[in-house]
């Protein structure tokens, strides 16, 4: 008998059944029917297989996997184990049978990043007992069969994390809106007629105002102000109810909206508000996050990432993406929200991330140790080798523009960051960044891959022109 251990609507279902290691000869048999939901998870335990398999005196160094099975449908895949603190030193493969055709893919790699993506530590968001150590999770498309593998770097003597299990998300079916989404966005590039930067140091010397700023102030996250007033920029206003998209408004229509103790000395450096798809456009389950929203003091920098999850996406997926990854960061890893503060598809459409307000200083999960007083943007896909599109870069720079400029930060500046402790920074360092930085630039990782992060350059020259600073 073949066990489907799956959750649906955020419940993980314990491991009653018991999982087989291969597969009968003849035809898979079709998974049962279930209902529709809203998007839901089978959680697999792997199991040792290959060469000592059977041999417990090997322990968790033994490669561990699924050979095939047929599965109930999903889009995306990760792996997950128990202790967050642990670190997963090999690799992880999976392939994948796709629905309709019956055709298996090749083996595809599945990015392990260990503990580069979170919540700070001590944060209580980090501390909540809910969160687990976790892979980059891979779009892999509809699929119907999994096969997955994981091998530890040395046999023997690197032990795979206990508790292992593999994680198939179900995106489920998106809202009507996602219409909304274009495949042929196709951004102009302002910054393609200057020489592009090198992202290295200082495209704009003389901008050291941000660095003085004090970085006292890189404390802990506040919990909901909105009676308080604190952690707020000059513009606050949230969707509407039922807003699907928050549409771009002009340089003179942003300026409008700000506080008028903003507008009291010079005209501020602000970009004008980008085109905004909702969490209600991309289909946000609003059920699976924590109901509280947790603030910082201010947005003093921008990371920009990858996803890792590949480019074997379409524009019109994207809404299926962000909610697969949704579900992956609550419901897999335990995290309070989506982690990204913002995410950006290869067709420059840009989606609101983590809830609480797309112009508020919102506390992230995307660079570990400088989660604070930062934003995080991805761009979904992986550009370790693949060339991000025009469209994505100047998506980055309209984002940018706008989300620092509400909060006084000169795209092309620096800025001192306190780190809460991170691997390449000890807790408690103080360190420079560009006001646009990369992950890379906050913790030892490939992200967000070298051909994305070497466009980081032409973002900052392109983001200083849209704030009007050129």
């Amino acid at each position: 008998m073949r066990g489907f251990l799956a959750t649906s609507v955020g419940v993980v279902c314990s491991a009653a059944l018991i999982l087989p290691l291969s597969q009968p000869s003849g035809a898979i048999a079709a998974p049962p029917r279930v209902p529709d939901l809203p998007g839901s998870t089978q959680s697999l335990p792997l199991a040792p297989t290959g060469e000592g398999a059977s041999d417990r005196s090997l322990g968790a160094a033994t490669e561990q996997g699924v050979t095939k099975l047929d599965v109930r449908p999903f889009s995306l895949v990760g792996v997950v184990w128990d202790d967050v603190k642990a670190e997963l030193h090999g690799t992880v493969q999976v392939r994948t049978r796709a629905v309709g055709s019956g055709d298996w893919s090749g083996w595809q790699d599945v990015e392990t990043h260990n503990h580069e993506h979170g919540a700070d530590l001590d944060s209580a968001e980090s501390t909540s007992g809910k969160v687990r150590g976790s892979t980059a999770p891979l779009w892999v498309g509809a699929s119907d069969g999994v096969e997955a593998r994981v091998r530890p770097e040395t046999a023997g003597q690197a032990p795979l994390p206990e508790g292992l299990r593999l994680e198939l998300v179900d995106p489920g079916a998106g809202p009507a809106s996602e219409g909304a989404v274009s495949e042929g966005a196709g951004l102009e590039d302002p910054a393609a007629e200057g020489p592009a930067s090198d992202g290295s140091a200082s495209e704009d010397p003389a901008a050291e105002g941000p660095a003085s700023e004090d970085p006292a102030s890189d404390g802990a996250g506040l919990e909901d102000p909105a009676a308080e007033g604190v952690g707020r920029p000059a513009v606050y206003q949230p969707a509407p109810q039922g807003q699907n998209v928050l549409p771009e408004l002009s340089r003179a229509e942003t300026e409008a909206q700000l506080d008028p103790s903003v507008m009291a000395g010079a005209a501020p450096y602000i970009g004008p508000r980008p085109r905004i798809i909702t969490r209600q456009g991309w289909g946000a389950d609003e059920s699976l996050r924590e109901k509280t929203f947790v603030y910082t003091a201010s947005v003093k920098a921008a990371f920009v990432h990858h996803s890792a999850t590949g480019n074997n996406y379409t524009c019109s997926e994207a809404p299926s993406v962000l909610r697969s990854i949704y579900r992956y960061h609550v419901v897999s890893s335990g995290w309070r929200d989506f982690g990204y503060n913002f995410a950006i598809d290869k067709c420059g459409n840009i989606y609101e991330g983590r809830a609480g307000g797309v112009d508020k200083a919102v506390l992230g999960a995307h660079t570990l140790g400088f989660n604070t007083n930062s934003v995080g943007i991805a761009v979904l896909g992986t550009y370790s080798l693949s060339t991000p599109p025009a469209a994505a870069v100047t998506a980055v720079a309209k984002l940018t523009a706008w989300k620092l400029g509400l909060y006084g930060m000169n795209p092309l500046g620096k800025v001192v960051l306190t780190s809460g402790g991170s691997g390449k920074y000890a807790k408690g360092v103080r360190v420079s960044f560009n006001v646009i930085s990369g992950h890379r630039d906050g913790f030892f990782t490939d992200c967000p891959g070298a051909l994305l992060y070497s466009r980081l350059g032409t973002a900052r020259n392109a983001s200083a022109k849209y704030q009007g600073r050129a």
